[in-house]
């Protein structure tokens, strides 16, 4: 199947699918952290939309454990940067009607959590099709190791996604039942 074919499928499935009581672990994330030696490290999250996995309490969670909270920002190009948040900062709505940071402080994640559309067992991903992801995973790549860890519903899981050159392949894929290595 297409990824504009999937991508609309499983779209439409997590619409009439998704209730606010299918959580992530909170736990299992700890755990992966833990495992990987990750401690008090930078976390980039993301501010759910269109019936995403829910990831602000998981946010708050890791900043009283003493992480930094960063979120992105899009930039020009399909690209994106991350800044420090948290919820007592102001934030700015972009051009697709998501809250962003106010440009404060420019950070690179050791920890990417990043929102998933569909996704396979070799831990591809599908996203919106912007790229946006893909693009920020193998530019920060370049410039430290980091751990980028997938959040969906176990229902968006695929046989398998077509995946081109540009395609980049998540660390761990964290669900609501399973955890993908």
């Amino acid at each position: 199947m297409s990824k504009t074919k999937t991508r609309k499928k499983i779209l439409n499935l997590r619409k009439k699918k998704y209730q606010n009581n299918y959580k992530i672990s909170f736990s299992n994330l700890i755990s992966i952290l833990n495992k990987k030696k990750i401690k008090n490290g930078i976390i980039g999250g993301y501010f759910p939309v269109n019936y995403e996995i829910d990831d602000l309490n998981i946010l708050e969670k890791l900043k009283s454990k003493n992480y930094v909270i960063s979120l992105p920002v899009i930039k020009k190009n399909n690209q994106l940067d991350f800044y420090i948040w948290s919820s007592q900062l102001p934030m700015k709505i972009n051009r697709y009607g998501i809250p962003e940071p106010l440009k404060s402080r420019l950070v690179y994640p050791d920890v990417l959590l990043v929102p998933i559309v569909a996704f396979d067992n070799r831990k591809f991903r599908l996203g919106y099709g912007g790229g946006y992801y893909d693009r920020y995973i193998q530019k920060i790549k370049k410039i430290k190791n980091f751990l980028s860890i997938g959040l969906a519903f176990e229902f968006q899981k695929v046989k398998e996604l077509k995946v081109d050159k540009f395609d980049q392949k998540l660390s761990i894929i964290l669900t609501n039942k399973k955890v993908y290595r």
